[in-house]
């Protein structure tokens, strides 16, 4: 890799281009090692169990078993993905696991890397990178705009509202990456659609006693508070 991250090479009129991203090979690491860890420690946790269970010694609830165990352990591993580094080894009398550390090793060796393929010649490294996290961008907009903000299906049979129907979803698409955007300046890890739920908890109250109505407005909380701060919103009065 050069100093900017980027390596090329050029095999049948192709080009692969690998970006590499120290920070981001480092948090995917550490982060993939604290899973592992956090499956170590409750396997260890249902070890002890079984152990002082086979001492006699009993605890609140259902008795432990090696089947149970290992039904357990496999599905959390299942759940956190990790299925290729951690293994119950299932022809053991009594619960056992393992850690594969070459597959995390190997694992380690992709982390922060993006590889691409291209057959454009006149694009430098760099600048296909940006073409397609680009289009990754396009692609995330699309995603939005068919989940959260959701364009279709159309209950509309005129043009003129068929228009207006696409017109506002842009609109709330244009809201949604401002959003985005301002969270991510301030390194706000909340996301729009998290943002957008911790928000609509906020209500308004009008409570009417003859001619005298009285408006009121919910607390906002520590991180609601947060997120308006990171938006650059006023707090509702």
């Amino acid at each position: 890799f050069d100093e900017t991250g980027l390596a090329e090479d050029r095999f049948a009129g192709h080009r692969l281009i690998v970006a590499h991203d120290p920070l981001r090979a480092a948090e995917q690491g550490d982060r993939r090692r604290a899973r592992i860890a956090e499956l170590d420690a409750m396997a260890e946790k249902m070890v002890g169990k079984l152990d002082a269970q086979d001492a006699g010694k009993t605890a609140k609830g259902r008795r432990a078993s090696d089947r149970g165990a290992y039904s357990r352990f496999t599905r959390a591993v299942a759940e956190a993905e990790l299925t290729r580094f951690l293994k119950a080894d299932l022809n053991a009398d009594r619960f056992s696991w393992s850690a594969d550390e070459d597959a995390i090793a190997q694992a380690e060796l992709f982390d922060g890397k993006l590889a691409l393929i291209t057959n454009a010649p006149d694009l430098s490294p760099a600048e296909a990178v940006a073409r397609y996290k680009g289009l990754a961008d396009i692609e995330r907009g699309f995603r939005v705009l068919k989940s959260d903000i959701e364009i279709a299906p159309v209950h509309h049979r005129l043009p003129d509202r068929i228009r207006a129907h696409a017109m506002i979803c842009f609109l709330a698409l244009v809201l949604y990456r401002v959003m985005r955007m301002r969270l991510k300046a301030k390194g706000h890890s909340a996301s729009p659609r998290t943002a957008l739920d911790l928000l609509e908890r906020i209500q308004q109250h009008v409570a009417r006693i003859g001619p005298t109505a009285k408006t009121t407005i919910t607390r906002q909380q520590p991180e609601q508070l947060d997120l308006f701060e990171a938006l650059d919103l006023k707090t509702p009065a």
